[in-house]
């Protein structure tokens, strides 16, 4: 039995932090979409009792530190199944260390690809549950579309979905560690907030534009040093004819959001020329079904 499953990437179109919790999480309040940029994640059971990964990319782990081999493991051991043998590849379009949920969409692809391959019937809300085993992101890259994201993440609200529009994703030639960017947020002198209540508002109208000028992340405020080239893009997604840009999650990738192909098209190109991980796609801001 085997099946490809699609992993898609996610952006932040608001990203705030309310406050810290005890065991050292983050309160988070997000907007939360979809985009069309996907990994494709194979996945094939016969008989045996391990996992098999394997990717297009040589530096990628393929052992159970890879977060879609841990997603197999976890499956069988919370649902007592009998062990079956399951092999995964993964070929791989989406940044890495990104802030696109790359790796947290290919937990959930494989989570939602051996409850079809298995028939265990498990309902959205159940195979949000295993993905929080796994990472903050997982719940919601199990449905995906538009939602607002609250407590780690997991907590999830649909929201009206973000008008179609073409997105172009920039990632600089750096990454940032999600702990020490955590470490740098103090949530009592945040000086900057995002309007996520006039967000979700211009989503209820319908409003692209209203959307895209409340783009907004709060980890934007604590970057430094070399970080800072992430502005640098956000400048030049503007500048070329982005209706909003921000960066997603922990960055250091920035997504500017365009009404026309064409103007997205030409700010594709020209900042290609100087960050090679540039990407052009849409938005897909219906929740994700098998086979698609």
């Amino acid at each position: 039995m085997e099946i490809q499953v699609q992993a898609y990437g996610k952006l932040n179109l608001s990203l705030d932090i309310l406050q810290r919790q005890p065991t050292g999480y983050h309160d988070m309040r997000m907007v939360m979409e979809t985009v069309a940029l996907c990994d494709d994640v194979h996945i094939a059971i016969s008989e045996g009792d391990s996992v098999q990964l394997s990717t297009n990319l040589h530096y990628l782990p393929v052992d159970d530190s890879n977060i879609a081999a841990e997603a197999a493991e976890v499956f069988f051991q919370e649902l007592d199944l009998p062990r079956r043998q399951v092999t995964i590849h993964i070929h791989k379009r989406l940044p890495v260390s990104a802030g696109v949920a790359g790796g947290s969409a290919n937990a959930a692809a494989v989570l939602r690809g051996l409850n079809h391959l298995l028939g265990t019937g498990l309902r959205t809300e159940e195979l949000r549950h295993l993905g929080l085993m796994l990472g903050s992101d997982v719940p919601y890259c199990i449905g995906g579309g538009t939602a607002l994201a609250e407590g780690r993440g997991e907590i999830l609200t649909p929201l009206p979905s973000l008008p179609s529009c073409h997105i172009v994703i920039c990632k600089p030639k750096f990454s940032i560690s999600t702990p020490s960017l955590f470490g740098k947020i103090d949530c009592a002198k945040i000086r900057h907030r995002p309007d996520t209540s006039g967000m979700i508002k211009a989503l209820e109208d319908g409003c692209l534009g209203q959307v895209a000028v409340r783009l907004y992340n709060v980890f934007e405020d604590v970057l430094t040093g070399k970080q800072r080239d992430v502005l640098v893009i956000k400048n030049a997604l503007f500048d070329t004819g982005a209706l909003g840009a921000a960066m997603t999650g922990t960055g250091p990738s920035v997504f500017g959001l365009f009404e026309d192909e064409q103007v997205a098209r030409a700010a594709y190109e020209q900042l290609k020329q100087t960050y090679p991980e540039t990407f052009l796609t849409k938005n897909r801001s219906e929740l994700l079904t098998m086979g698609k």
